[in-house]
């Protein structure tokens, strides 16, 4: 069997990357000017945080968000409905052997990110983090 001699451990390959990015981008411009006539959809102004795909790039998976997190089900409703149209879409618009199915997901970097923050500020965290280093080691 073929081994990648480029690519070892667990991540994505740099090619999952770039065929992300790039499936992030041209979805972004699709949503963004409005070409799937369906008035559910374009009644959202959606971002889409991130892609990743498969190892063979026949998959990819979409992290989107409405703007303002507001309709969070309804616009991954209407995605998920039109996603034919959308992979017609995508697929029309780069130069890739496979048009890529797409799954679309909630981004709840988001979320995380708020939870964080709100970690950090709680009273016992702050005093931790603040707490002179008094250079002696508990191992």
């Amino acid at each position: 069997m073929a081994q990648n001699r480029f690519h070892s451990g667990n991540g994505p390959s740099q090619r999952q990357l770039r065929v992300g990015e790039l499936i992030r981008r041209t979805l972004s411009d699709v949503l963004l000017r409005g070409d799937v006539h369906d008035p559910d959809l374009n009644r959202h102004s959606i971002t889409v945080g991130e892609v990743k795909t498969s190892p063979d790039l026949k998959v990819a998976t979409a992290y989107v968000l409405p703007l303002g997190g507001q309709g969070a089900e309804d616009a991954l409703a209407a995605l998920r409905r039109n996603a034919p149209e959308l992979r017609h879409l995508v697929a029309k618009a780069m130069t890739l052997k496979y048009a890529p199915q797409l799954r679309f997901v909630l981004d709840e970097t988001f979320d995380r990110m708020d939870d964080t923050r709100r970690l950090f500020a709680d009273e016992r965290v702050r005093r931790d983090l603040d707490a002179p280093d008094d250079g002696t080691d508990e191992d």
